[in-house]
């Protein structure tokens, strides 16, 4: 399939599962539609009216996790139309499919706005900063002046080599999201328990437990190093609520891995609402095609 025009302008959307160091949605023009949490009779739009302090402290008074959403094809064809015109192409790259509906949504806004603009959805099979990368490498890309057809084949290769391995320091959160399916399944009974999860092919499976925090943080970098070992990549770290474990596993993995590239962010409250606060993962994507 060839998907681009000559001279055409290309828009890159994502969604706000998308996890980015401070800079990189106004360097790389990168637009972020942004998830529905909706907490009693209210629904807010994340990033627009409801930050991630404003998130945790909700819950904190309330003692209940808002329910987290996608946005609707309609919200999806607002937010098409307000950045970007007539003919400009559309790469819209959200998270796994596989544990929401946000890019089902994309792509039925695509057929509807088919002949006004050519929106091509992409299911990143991810999200958190696994998704930042691939928003920042299509721009990158596209300012070296490739087309989207060669993007969106650099992303399919992206999306198959990229890991998230992430520990819980709560359980809580995933009991009463439910949205995690295996992991809350497996985690009914537990109790003082650090769970290791792996985001591997758009499914977030449980991989082991382990007793302490200082624990699970170690098994993380030791899974990531099994799997790859000294080869170049791009990592990244995020935490949610816990800046210090985020830097202390930054720092560990910093020393072991052979990386290019090595950021810290904050994980998205619409992932947060599912995994809970102290939770901090390893994002890898390792280097060549």
């Amino acid at each position: 399939m060839i998907y681009w025009k000559e001279n055409n302008v290309l828009r890159i959307v994502t969604d706000s599962t998308v996890d980015m160091p401070e800079g990189w949605g106004s360097e790389y023009d990168i637009q972020v539609i942004p998830i529905n949490i909706q907490f009693g009779d209210r629904t807010y739009l994340h990033g627009v009216d409801l930050d991630n302090e404003g998130f945790y402290r909700l819950v904190d008074e309330s003692g209940r996790i808002p329910k987290t959403s996608q946005p609707s094809p309609y919200q999806f064809k607002e937010f098409y139309q307000r950045v970007a015109q007539a003919g400009d192409t559309i790469l819209s790259l959200h998270v796994t499919a596989k544990l929401s509906g946000t890019y089902a949504s994309a792509v039925v806004a695509a057929g509807e706005l088919a002949g006004t603009f050519n929106v091509i959805p992409f299911d990143s099979a991810c999200g958190s900063v696994g998704l930042g990368f691939m928003c920042r490498d299509s721009r990158k890309m596209d300012r070296a002046g490739m087309g989207v057809d060669q993007i969106v084949k650099h992303l399919e290769g992206m999306r198959a080599r990229t890991r998230i391995i992430l520990t819980l320091d709560t359980l809580e959160y995933a009991k009463m999201s439910g949205r995690v399916g295996a992991l809350s399944a497996a985690l009914a009974s537990m109790l003082n328990v650090k769970p290791i999860a792996v985001l591997k092919d758009g499914v977030v499976e449980m991989a082991e437990k382990v007793r302490t925090r200082k624990a699970a943080i170690e098994r993380v970098i030791e899974m990531a190093k099994t799997e790859f070992g000294d080869q170049p990549l791009y990592l990244a770290v995020f935490q949610a609520r816990d800046p210090e474990a985020g830097k202390t596993l930054l720092e560990k993995a910093r020393k072991i891995f052979n990386a290019r590239e090595a950021v810290l962010t904050e994980l998205s409250i619409a992932l947060a609402a599912n995994f809970g606060p102290g939770t901090v993962g390893l994002v890898i994507y390792p280097i060549g095609e």
